[in-house]
């Protein structure tokens, strides 16, 4: 089987796949320090990306961390009457770890205005 990481973004407020979310994915470094951006997408419209993060070669063993930017997400969502008192999350960083590159990462995340979830998918 071949490495890969992928994600998904469901809008709890909604029901709905999160679609056009901004999300980058960055290595951190020995100290834990945020070292390299790997990716800048947004999600379709089904809130997964049209391909995997990281597949086969460039999955690679250690440190990285997703960066989901929800407060922009809603705030280009007028229609949802969400103002700026209800928007609790700006950013949600999910920092996980890679320990098998042969196997694959699913890092899904549920998000509302005021709160958000996230598991190790499959």
């Amino acid at each position: 089987m071949n490495g890969r990481l992928t994600t998904h973004v469901l809008d709890m407020s909604l029901g709905k796949p999160a679609a056009g979310m901004h999300i980058q994915l960055w290595l951190l470094s020995e100290n834990n320090e945020l070292d390299l951006l790997m990716k800048d997408v947004y999600t379709n419209d089904d809130g997964r990306l049209d391909a995997p993060l990281l597949e086969q070669d460039e999955l690679q063993s250690g440190l990285y961390q997703l960066l989901f930017s929800v407060a922009d997400y809603y705030r280009e969502r007028k229609f949802m009457h969400v103002d700026e008192s209800q928007l609790f999350l700006e950013e949600v960083p999910i920092r996980f770890r890679i320990t098998d590159p042969s196997a694959h990462y699913h890092v899904p995340l549920l998000i509302a205005p005021g709160g958000y979830s996230t598991y190790r998918g499959s």
